[in-house]
């Protein structure tokens, strides 16, 4: 996911910080906590220094954990939510997946571990890996909706690839980071972009695929799971969510 930065105005410490299992630890069940999540630091900064808006987020117990959109669960047979983490950035990466059928959770994948890897690259294998196995339940004549909360690895596959293809696969602004992987997860979106439903959904917001990815892919990290694979212990939501955030 995106280098993100959260600001904490109510909490065990206050402050901007930068990694989200610090800033959970400092808001989970602490009563009243409020908190809000930045794209760059200096927004940050003068977020805290403004003081709490209205609209900052309550810590989340984890009752408050949001299944699937109940009307996305009902339009589609497979769900795949597909995350990315990188601890530090640039540094270990990972890649998580929670795949659902009819609204609940079946599988949980984790792995494809890169000591060098970054955030973004993170994100792009995620996706990608989710197009393999979105195509094989295309195949079987599933409906399929692939969720992610990288902003950049979406555009990159469904927005900006086609152009990039045309012009020889280069850019206006210079070199095309990752372009490697990146034609890799296009070529195959290619095929099955009219089969395919993708969609963004936000980070750390409460909802229940999301944070099950997000798991998979911190998991992946601290387990330097070279090997995409299926996550050995029982499916317990709510345990799982216990886990490491990333």
């Amino acid at each position: 996911m995106a280098q993100k930065f959260y600001v904490v105005w109510a909490g065990r410490q206050t402050g901007v910080f930068s990694e989200w299992a610090t800033t959970r630890a400092l808001v989970d069940k602490f009563a009243g906590a409020r908190f809000k999540s930045f794209p760059t630091r200096a927004e940050a900064e003068r977020a805290f220094q403004a003081g709490m808006p209205r609209r900052a987020f309550a810590a989340r117990k984890p009752s408050t954990i949001r299944a699937p959109l109940a009307t996305d669960a009902a339009k589609f047979d497979v769900q795949i939510y597909c995350d990315g983490a990188c601890e530090p950035n640039p540094g270990n990466a990972g890649s998580g997946m929670a795949i659902y059928r009819k609204g609940s959770v079946t599988q949980l994948w984790y792995g494809l571990y890169n000591p060098t890897g970054t955030n973004n690259t993170a994100e792009l294998t995620a996706l990608h890996q989710a197009m393999v196995f979105a195509e094989q339940e295309i195949t079987k004549g599933s409906s399929v909706q692939i969720l992610s909360d990288s902003s950049y690895a979406i555009s990159c596959i469904s927005k900006w690839a086609a152009g990039w293809e045309k012009r020889g696969w280069k850019r206006s602004g210079g070199d095309i980071k990752n372009l490697e992987l990146i034609k890799s997860a296009y070529a195959l979106y290619s095929s099955i972009q009219r089969q395919l439903t993708l969609t963004h959904v936000s980070a750390h917001v409460g909802t229940e695929g999301n944070e099950l990815a997000d798991r998979m892919a911190m998991n992946a990290v601290l387990n330097k799971a070279a090997e995409f694979r299926e996550y050995e212990g029982p499916i317990e939501v709510q345990n799982i969510l216990r886990m490491r955030a990333g």
